[in-house]
């Protein structure tokens, strides 16, 4: 058995405090600049969806390190309260102008809540004046998780993004049959989507990303898990089901034959409908971007279906192999899609942004293990997840398994905000610091869905 970094049992959520006054903050005219590119209108007619911006030029190469800063790949020391001011904006009077939320509204402030500071963060979180924390969100967050709560979603855009989600899903792609509509609604992909997406400008920005969302669930239940999915046959079914995003270009004689099979069933008929209408707003390169990152959620269904077919319990670090393609990574990533900009495909590809978006959607995925733990286990089968994994492979019981589990989370989400931060400092151009906040505010979302979906969850009693 493997000893235990650091003791879990009996930890409690801490509250890490914002920053005190004089740290270090992006510099005010980077601040506007943002605010000024990022402003789409609200008086836009309803009826028009979004456009996406003509791209513009983007630096190729990141700002050199300052003289004594540390070598490219060292770890770096980073404070909560630059991490806050990173990836969540300015706050303190005088900074409303500068926040990304809606109608130049500023969000509510945001606190982080930990099992514990990062070693490099303790010296801060121990001087910083205390402020109010965002209000507690219903449900039980998993103790000891390190996460962010956020300000209530805007209840007017959760009712219309779910009355438009729901009307989409049964009039346009007749996505499931009626005794499936109670679980339908408990998704409340609405109030997700609202939550991971503050600084939508519309709700049609938000549509983007809704329909999106249902597709790929769409295509998990039916084809992997919930609603007659099997590991038998799936890299066939997945492989059609991803010519509805990334189309196939054949002879005139054999077309036809595809064009029908889009419809044949309810998740190709969701994956194109939602493509669809995700193209005709992205650019180009944001649509590419985002059927790389589904053949790479398809990879890892199809690796995780590998190991059910054989009875395989992966190592750790294996299982945490298949969830870096297995995961939620597709959706923080049109994080600027929705937004209404473009993070330029030269700045996405860079190895450091990549980086942060990995960790991000490692982070949010494990979120998903530890909600849905007590969920998968009541199922008939055995299915896979962090602290099942851990148990078996290090010979531990359900609970330290569990919250070993924990640990890896923080430690990831403490990865992403480091990297997320050398970026913003490598790259200090108003769009990556946009698309950074956007990818924080996923995570945070993600985190907030979980815990308060208590219709699909409900915590193990392990404390």
């Amino acid at each position: 058995m493997r000893p235990r970094s650091r003791r879990t049992a009996g930890l409690r959520s801490v509250t890490v405090p914002p920053d005190p006054d004089g740290l270090p903050e992006i510099h005010p005219l980077l601040s506007l600049s943002l605010v000024r590119r990022a402003r789409v209108p609200d008086a836009a007619p309803r009826s028009k969806e979004p456009r996406m911006p003509e791209p513009g030029p983007s630096p190729l190469q990141p700002s050199p390190p300052p003289a004594g800063s540390p070598a490219a790949g060292a770890p770096r020391a980073v404070t909560p309260s630059v991490l806050d001011r990173i990836l969540r904006g300015p706050s303190g009077l005088g900074t409303a102008g500068l926040q990304l939320g809606l109608g130049g509204e500023p969000p509510a402030a945001s606190a982080a809540t930990a099992t514990a500071p990062a070693p490099s963060a303790a010296t801060a979180t121990a001087l910083a004046p205390e402020r109010p924390a965002a209000p507690e969100a219903e449900g039980k967050a998993v103790p000891g998780l390190y996460h962010h709560p956020v300000a209530e979603p805007d209840p007017a855009r959760v009712e219309e993004v779910s009355r438009r989600i729901k009307a989409w899903a049964e009039d346009e792609v007749q996505l499931y049959p009626e005794e499936w509509e109670g679980e339908f609604d408990g998704f409340s992909v609405g109030r997700y989507m609202v939550a991971c997406h503050p600084d939508a400008p519309t709700v049609d920005h938000l549509m983007l990303a809704t329909r999106l969302m249902v597709a790929e669930n769409a295509v998990d239940d039916c084809y992997c898990e919930d609603h007659g999915g099997s590991p038998v046959g799936l890299g066939g079914r997945l492989l059609l089901a991803h010519t509805a995003l990334d189309p196939l270009h054949t002879t005139d004689e054999y077309a036809p034959g595809w064009l029908r099979s889009l419809g044949s069933d309810a998740p190709r008929r969701a994956y194109r409908s939602a493509m669809d209408h995700f193209v005709r707003q992205a650019t180009p390169s944001q649509a590419d971007r985002y059927r790389h990152d589904m053949a790479r959620l398809h990879l890892g269904y199809l690796a995780e279906a590998a190991w059910a077919q054989t009875d395989h319990v992966p190592e750790v670090w294996e299982y945490l192999a298949m969830r870096q393609f297995n995961n939620f990574r597709p959706c923080p990533t049109i994080t600027d899609s929705v937004g209404g900009y473009e993070l330029p495909a030269d700045l996405h590809a860079q190895p450091a942004m990549q980086r942060v978006i990995a960790l991000a959607g490692n982070a949010t995925t494990i979120v998903n293990d530890l909600y849905s733990y007590t969920k998968e286990l009541a199922g008939p089968d055995r299915h896979l997840n962090l602290p099942v994994v851990i148990a078996e492979r290090e010979e531990l019981s359900e609970r330290d398994a569990y919250l070993k589990a924990v640990e890896v989370h923080n430690d990831l989400m403490h990865a992403f905000e480091a990297a997320a931060a050398d970026v913003a400092a490598a790259f200090p151009v108003p769009n990556v610091v946009r698309f950074l906040r956007g990818v924080a505010a996923w995570v945070d979302g993600n985190h907030y869905w979980h815990r308060t979906n208590t219709y699909r969850y409900s915590l193990p009693d392990f404390w």
